[in-house]
């Protein structure tokens, strides 16, 4: 049976500030508010499929993406230049976290899948509707973590 809830936008609130804080540290945390003019430079999404059935997306303006990576990766602004391969393992493993955290908020048994990243906007079924949209800024630029679910 699947269950066509989802997580509230202060679960999904909570799950976003700690990975943000474990993999990028707490001393700039995110800023709750409107995405603005969001310009996607990176995104990345992972599936939950078994009792409950979801989609959890990130969309980051690609300056963010390349900084979010060299904060991951220990990296020296200005000495140590991001691949696009770095940027998306980065981009994947902090989707891959979140949604791992989103799946642990719902019913289960569920799997996770393997992130999908893209630079641009990653493509969602067309069987899935936002349930729940996190708008956020770091570093002066805006964020977007949704939850998806299927209709």
């Amino acid at each position: 049976m699947t269950v066509l809830s989802a997580p509230s936008l202060t679960d999904v609130q909570m799950v976003v500030d700690e990975v943000w804080g474990t993999f990028l540290g707490t001393e700039e945390p995110l800023v709750p508010g409107p995405a603005g003019d969001l310009e996607v430079g990176w995104s990345a999404a992972v599936s939950i499929t078994g009792e409950w059935r979801g989609l959890v997306s990130v969309e980051l303006p690609g300056p963010m993406a390349a900084e979010v990576t060299r904060r991951m990766l220990g990296l020296v602004d200005g000495l140590d230049p991001t691949s696009d391969e770095d940027v998306a393992d980065a981009v994947g493993e902090l989707v891959n976290m979140i949604g791992g955290n989103v799946k642990s908020l719902m019913p289960g048994p569920s799997t996770l899948s393997l992130p999908v990243v893209a630079a641009g906007r990653v493509a969602r079924p067309s069987d899935v509707v936002e349930a729940c949209r996190l708008d956020a800024g770091w570093g002066g630029a805006p964020l977007v973590v949704s939850v998806h679910v299927h209709a």
